[in-house]
């Protein structure tokens, strides 16, 4: 823990293949950068199967991830969705159960769920939805608080033409006071907020500090904030025009870090997650030296 209250900085192992064979050269990459923690995409490690843990699998991550000095965060399959219809929620919740298992098995610290997402409706549907996400929240709460971890809830961005529904930063913040759940709490992510609150013209400095209270985990990465409108055909021209969800190394995009971290405070504790496309993989210790220095100057209580 660092003096300021910080836990510590952590990077994902991106582009881990499927049959693991370059799991254990990934996690060395990281850990030689000096992070405290691993985030493993468990979402993408064929670790869970029509909502059972694939066993075999999972005791070959355990036996590569055995031993090392890092602490490990988890970030769970993306689908899970609890604003979707209420017949398809059991089958939200089995995959979660699972993976929050799998996440307890590698000895995670906190396990990252997506934020849900629907399609625009009336207000009334909207709030059912809403309505939905709060039971279901609260009984994946209950299910950390029995594994010894947070459930640590992301805000996402909806699609580039308006038709998909998703909770603002300072939205979720509303939900989880309402679900008030000692186990329960936020994924800050940045880049994210930023592109969600451009297409609504919304205020990223304020919203990301109603939610910073909330956020026992932030991903770091950088961006514009801008709407991937306009046809790209390489993640190249992407870069030029400055679109979409990059996820660049911080200080290369232009989120105003120095503005968020005099606004925001965190809750004592907080770990700070870099999450960096595989295409920037060779900046990975620049960006873990520029979020080291972010993290210095990181207010939490």
């Amino acid at each position: 823990m660092n003096q300021n209250g910080v836990r510590g900085v952590g990077m994902t192992a991106m582009g881990v293949s499927n049959d693991l064979g370059d799991l254990a050269t990934r996690l060395d990459e990281v850990e030689a950068t000096g992070v405290s923690f691993i985030e493993l995409p468990t979402y993408d490690l064929d670790l869970v199967i029509a909502g059972k843990i694939h066993q075999p699998q999972l005791n070959e991550v355990k036996r590569i991830t055995a031993g090392s000095a890092v602490q490990y965060t988890v970030h769970g399959p993306h689908p899970i969705n609890f604003f979707d219809e209420p017949f398809r929620l059991p089958r939200h919740f089995e995959v979660l159960k699972a993976s929050m298992d799998v996440a307890a098995e590698l000895g995670a610290v906190h396990y990252v769920v997506h934020a849900g997402m629907t399609q625009h409706m009336q207000h009334t549907g909207l709030q059912a939805a809403y309505d939905r996400q709060r039971e279901w929240l609260n009984r994946g709460g209950d299910y950390a608080k029995s594994l010894g971890f947070y459930l640590c809830v992301e805000n996402i961005f909806g699609d580039y033409h308006g038709k998909i529904h998703t909770p603002t930063p300072k939205r979720l913040a509303e939900e989880l006071a309402v679900i008030n759940h000692s186990h329960l709490a936020a994924t800050l992510d940045i880049g994210h907020a930023w592109i969600e609150l451009d297409f609504y013209g919304l205020d990223l400095i304020s919203e990301c500090a109603a939610l910073a209270p909330f956020a026992r985990h932030v991903h770091m990465h950088d961006g514009f904030g801008r709407q991937d409108d306009i046809w790209m055909y390489t993640e190249s021209e992407r870069l030029a025009f400055g679109h979409g969800d990059l996820h660049l190394p911080v200080g290369m995009g232009g989120i105003p870090w120095d503005r968020l971290v005099e606004a925001c405070v965190f809750p004592n504790g907080v770990i700070l997650n870099i999450e960096l496309a595989k295409r920037y993989w060779h900046l990975r210790q620049s960006c873990v030296d520029a979020t080291q220095n972010l993290a210095s100057r990181l207010r939490t209580a």
